[in-house]
């Protein structure tokens, strides 16, 4: 909770006339949402004005649940994440999904028993028995969606904000309690109570209470993907797109990407549209749901080429399809700022295509870093608050819930990098997470040695003697003979410390972690992880101390699934982790060697290992890095293909000439078996035909 006087300060700070032109819009919405789907009409809507997958384009009625996840945005947000919120939608190719309790009947029965759900929470709610929504099971497979739609129509009993974990923080926040397992529209309610509680929101409309929380106690990730947009080619569309206040993009032929329930089912339109034989049309499948999914906040760059910067700008408002315009008819509206237009001082090989992500440090470095002559500042911008990347974020979340996480994925995907990024923030240098790789190194190496926070590597002999206790000869001795001394393990001896300071945190991270027997490596202090059970006392079973795991210590484990898959772990082990998943990044290797399209060879390499073999033995982009920064030359990408990712592909397919020839195809000689050989130059370009075809609109 915070602290009641703190938040008596902030409300009193807060400039309420920063949210009464998001209110007049939020009204002209809910108008809307009133004027085409008046209450009345609800008991007789029919399936095709309610349910996505209908016709969401621009000049036609779009469907209830369109309206409301990306047709009301001032409303409060539902936009992004599954469609499953919606309980039901059709599928582009006819199918329909339904919610669990739905499953079985046909499209139309399932919508009745839905459709009555819903008018019997509205009568519910007109008639002042809100808690009667509770006993409507079936709208608690979309509590977002329905508890957007009870304040839509019933602003005066429910506040714009939807998401579950949002509800449950800002409760918290106000000094109330809230059940997990209650719906969104309860904890709502709850939230509704405490606010008119407080004599420091007398006389706030909803809207100003929403503006309020988001912007002084932001539940959500701190630091979000920001994005290289390019105004179409070479920037050609620049000035339409600065004069309007907005950025587009192309695909024109895809309609709304309000409509696409998934990145699967936008890829196989744009196969249909642009048919290109490789998984590269998954990742700008993505990228446009990302576009549609910017939020108002977001931060995102205009380029021309890879070395000019155009502006900087923030989202303004919410995605929208302009089917009347006469091209790129994808809009997103941006406050465009233009003090940071200049050159880079070195081409972002990345930018060539429309979308590319634009690390922290080099986007201070634009925003912040820009020297007179209109040129990047070699020196990386560190004043002011640090935001945390979500990754890093998400750790930090899963430790202080569980106790300790394992990290886990393929090969070169940046487990113990992210490891080390979660620990440097606990360690109090996340300063260092966006700075150069030699400070961050320098951090690490540093906090290593400060002794809050030790790192080991887990191998086959590694014993319980090494991690808790044994005994080991003692080379202090000095008599004939071996001597042997019960010595503390690498856990013990963290424990020790972490008792005698137990204001601070100590983190232990395991490195290939499977790679050693666990339950012979922890022992009886397996169940001691547990958090409820930290600080009970055990006999150690070598020498009989008394032993307990405090409850400031921490564990971050790093796993390889190419060598044991999480199921493969012990049962008691596995169920005192969570799991984290850290997967191949084909952002992290955007750019160009020669005619090969770096990024989209990456994926649609890892889709044909994922096809044939399975996505445990993907290959992680590190193997395509150099020194932190994608590969750049013929010659490194040579070395890269023939001297790593050939040889571990080698030793996936056990020697089966015909499994490697299904992942790199005419890049296997028929008559041997073998990789063919080829000069760089010619690899570059092999690549490129195998694997990619040309990504559509590129637009750098």
């Amino acid at each position: 909770m915070t602290d009641e006087t703190d938040l008596r300060a902030t409300a009193a700070e807060f400039d309420r006339s920063t949210a009464a032109e998001a209110e007049k819009a939020a009204e002209d919405e809910r108008k809307q949402v009133l004027s085409q789907f008046p209450l009345e009409e609800w008991p007789t809507l029919p399936l095709s004005r309610y349910a996505l997958g209908q016709d969401a384009r621009s000049g036609s009625d779009p469907a209830y649940c369109w309206l409301m996840e990306y047709g009301a945005p001032r409303l409060g947000s539902i936009k992004g994440g599954s469609s499953r919120k919606h309980i039901m939608f059709r599928y582009r190719s006819g199918e329909w999904w339904l919610a669990a309790p739905l499953r079985g009947m046909e499209p139309q029965e399932a919508w009745e028993e839905l459709r009555g759900q819903f008018v019997r929470a509205f009568e519910a709610v007109a008639a002042g028995d809100v808690e009667a929504v509770d006993d409507l099971e079936l709208l608690r497979s979309g509590q977002a969606l329905v508890t957007k739609s009870l304040a839509t129509y019933f602003p005066e009993h429910f506040l714009p904000i939807y998401a579950g974990e949002h509800l449950r923080r800002f409760v918290g926040l106000l000094g109330g309690s809230s059940q997990p397992d209650a719906p969104a529209w309860r904890n709502n309610r709850r939230l509704l109570e405490l606010v008119r509680a407080k004599p420091e929101f007398d006389g706030w409309s909803g809207q100003e209470v929403m503006h309020f929380l988001y912007e002084k106690f932001d539940p959500r990730p701190q630091q979000r993907t920001i994005w290289k947009i390019a105004p179409g080619e070479r920037g050609r569309l620049w000035d339409e797109c600065h004069d309007g206040g907005v950025i587009r993009v192309g695909w024109d032929e895809l309609g709304d990407l309000g409509q696409y329930q998934s990145d699967t089912e936008l890829k196989q339109a744009l196969d249909a549209h642009w048919p290109r034989g490789s998984g590269g049309s998954l990742r700008v499948a993505r990228r446009l749901l990302d576009f549609r999914d910017l939020e108002p906040g977001d931060r995102i760059v205009a380029n021309r080429g890879m070395e000019e910067v155009l502006a900087t700008g923030t989202v303004s408002g919410s995605y929208r399809f302009e089917a009347d315009h006469s091209e790129y008819q994808h809009v997103v509206p941006v406050a465009w700022d233009v003090s940071h237009a200049g050159k880079l001082s070195k081409p972002q090989h990345g930018w060539r295509s429309t979308f590319a992500k634009v690390p922290p440090t080099l986007f201070a470095r634009i925003t912040v870093g820009l020297t007179e002559s209109g040129t990047e500042s070699a020196e990386p911008f560190t004043d002011g608050p640090v935001t945390l990347p979500e990754d890093v974020a998400g750790v930090l979340e899963a430790l202080e819930r569980k106790g300790q996480v394992i990290l886990h994925g393929p090969p070169g995907t940046g487990k113990t990098r992210l490891a080390l990024g979660a620990a440097l923030v606990l360690a109090g240098r996340a300063d260092a997470l966006n700075s150069t790789p030699d400070r961050r190194a320098a951090a690490q190496a540093e906090m290593l040695r400060d002794g809050r926070i030790h790192m080991v590597t887990f191998h086959p002999s590694y014993g319980y003697e090494d991690f808790v206790e044994g005994f080991k000869p003692d080379l202090s001795a000095t008599g004939p003979g071996l001597t042997l001394a019960l010595t503390d393990g690498v856990f013990h001896s963290l424990c020790a410390q972490a008792t005698a300071r137990p204001d601070e945190t100590f983190l232990l991270i395991i490195d290939e972690i499977n790679r050693g027997d666990l339950p012979r490596i922890f022992g009886e202090l397996v169940t001691l992880l547990e958090l409820d059970k930290r600080g009970l006392p055990l006999a150690l079973s070598v020498s009989r101390r008394t032993f307990s795991v405090p409850s400031n210590v921490r564990i971050i484990g790093t796993m390889n699934t190419a060598d044991r898959s999480i199921s493969h772990l012990d049962a008691a082990v596995r169920r005192r982790f969570a799991f984290l998943p850290v997967g191949p990044d084909p952002d992290a290797v955007s750019g160009t060697v020669g005619p090969l399209e770096l990024a989209e060879f990456f994926e649609s390499l890892n889709t044909r290992i994922a096809r044939h073999l399975d996505a445990d033995h993907q290959i992680g982009h590190a193997y395509l890095l150099r020194d932190g920064e994608p590969i750049a030359t013929e010659d490194d990408l040579a070395a890269a293909f023939h001297h790593e990712v050939i040889p571990l592909l080698e030793d996936y397919c056990l020697g089966r000439a015909d499994l490697l020839h299904h992942i790199l195809g005419g890049l296997v000689d028929a008559d041997t078996g073998r990789p063919a050989l080829m000069s760089p130059q010619d690899l570059a370009a092999a690549l490129a035909t195998e694997f990619t075809s040309g990504t559509p609109g590129p637009d750098a």
